[in-house]
């Protein structure tokens, strides 16, 4: 569960969850969830709450995922990780009461300039600390980006939002994960290529990614065209500043490693010479004693409107759709998740005034039945392919002969997908009229952002 960290004025005081906690500001919000600071009545502590529409995640499927998520933090009880101290749970609401961390985003240091190597090496010391606890207790993250990576008040690291996390239950009997997710510009080749990969592994390539942006101040793949940024990605492609010094260099190297069988260990990491330098060996000593004790456990409202989550979650299973959709590599959908890429070269060069692309968090047969319903409002002929393809066509002729419209269905996840439509023949002012008047208003109840608006609509919230 992605919750955007956006600042914004929003008010909710006054209210008090479960005679405890009194709710404040407006911290952040996403798709599914708003997160609030809120102040214990009790013991006048802040912390961070983050509220979740139950509806929405009952609707779209996510239900595990927020079991999963609550049992990766409930088993990663360190000092450089977000606390989750309680879940509550009612008929419309879940709540995560987290540790509230006033720091904000490392992103933001790094948006003010490239950081010194010492300052940089010191989150990349705790970061991989965090990493290596996370992987002992059998939790792969797989959505570490600096977006994720806040700060307290004395300015030490806190890896947030387990929304993506895979705990060792979720391998399959290959030992490996499946599921393709992530950011692009910080995810590892092996995850996009889908034939499995090693949590572990996938991690630290992302925490390389993140350790070269804090000594550059910029990513070491970028690309608008989403196809030349995964080339780049897939043969390690890039090139480190002058300014990195040479042990720098050496350890992203073997960090950076696209074969994931020659890719460095987190053991490894922590055994190289420049990592190790100013490291706190308080904290390397706290790393073995937290591994050799049990994981402390969350004390959860238990009630019938939500099932305590189990460590034992699959969270790799297929929904069977009557139309399968064309399973999409996801570097050609979750870009948008990355506020960091430029989103004008997300797709290939296409026709604007022919063509269109929208995502749905709404399962694939919903998306059809949804297109269904707009054809029949519009007395369009439709007809379904194979692959999650819908054809429709105009009843009678236009300008430019008979108007027909493609809209083909790609999915990453059961419950995420990419949808593409594009006129096939017809005249152009004749399609623009019906996908905007008509067509766009429809759709807007399945639609989570047209190509290109999601990054729009995130700057207009900041302001």
């Amino acid at each position: 569960m992605h919750a955007c960290k956006m600042m914004a004025g929003h008010n909710k005081r006054n209210i008090i969850l479960m005679h405890k906690y009194e709710m404040g500001r407006l911290l952040g919000q996403g798709t599914f969830a708003k997160v609030y600071h809120a102040r214990n009545t009790r013991t006048s502590v802040s912390v961070a709450i983050k509220v979740i529409d139950k509806g929405k995640v009952v609707k779209v499927g996510l239900v595990d995922q927020i079991k999963r998520e609550i049992s990766a933090m409930k088993l990663v009880r360190h000092p450089n990780v977000v606390q989750l101290n309680e879940v509550i749970a009612t008929k419309t609401k879940i709540y995560f009461v987290l540790e509230y961390v006033k720091g904000g985003e490392l992103l933001a240091k790094v948006k003010r300039g490239r950081l010194k190597e010492d300052v940089a090496r010191k989150y990349f010391q705790q970061l991989i600390c965090a990493l290596d606890f996370c992987h002992s207790r059998g939790v792969y993250h797989r959505d570490l980006k600096l977006e994720n990576l806040l700060l307290d008040e004395n300015s030490d690291l806190k890896v947030s939002d387990f929304g993506l996390s895979a705990l060792a239950e979720c391998r399959r009997q290959d030992g490996l994960l499946h599921t393709t997710c992530g950011t692009p510009a910080y995810v590892a080749p092996e995850v996009i290529n889908r034939k499995g990969y090693d949590g572990a592994k996938a991690d630290i390539w992302s925490c390389g990614v993140i350790l070269f942006v804090l000594l550059a101040g910029y990513l070491p793949f970028y690309d608008k065209n989403l196809i030349d940024l995964y080339k780049k990605i897939d043969s390690a492609d890039f090139r480190c500043p002058t300014w990195f010094s040479t042990h720098v260099r050496r350890l992203l190297l073997r960090i950076l490693d696209p074969t994931p069988g020659t890719r460095i260990s987190i053991e490894k990491i922590m055994e190289n010479p420049w990592f190790r330098q100013g490291l706190d060996h308080a904290n390397l000593l706290l790393r073995y004693n937290l591994k050799t004790n049990d994981a402390p456990q969350v004390d959860t409202d238990k009630n019938e409107d939500f099932d305590p989550p189990s460590t034992n979650i699959t969270t790799d299973s297929k929904q069977e759709d009557e139309k399968k959709p064309a399973n999409m590599n996801a570097f050609d959908i979750i870009s948008h998740l990355s506020s960091g890429l430029d989103l004008s070269g997300l797709f290939q060069e296409s026709d604007k005034k022919t063509e269109s692309k929208f995502t749905s968090t709404n399962t694939s047969s919903a998306i059809i039945s949804k297109i269904e319903d707009i054809a029949k409002d519009l007395r369009l002929k439709l007809t379904k392919k194979d692959g999650g393809l819908l054809k429709m066509e105009a009843s009678k002729p236009g300008r430019k002969g008979v108007m027909r419209i493609d809209a083909e269905i790609f999915e990453v996840s059961p419950n995420f997908h990419l949808v593409e439509i594009k006129k096939t023949n017809g005249d152009t002012l004749e399609y623009q009229k019906v996908m905007h008047q008509e067509m766009r208003p429809a759709l807007k109840d399945i639609v989570w952002a047209w190509q290109g608006e999601q990054l729009k609509q995130q700057q207009e919230q900041q302001q």
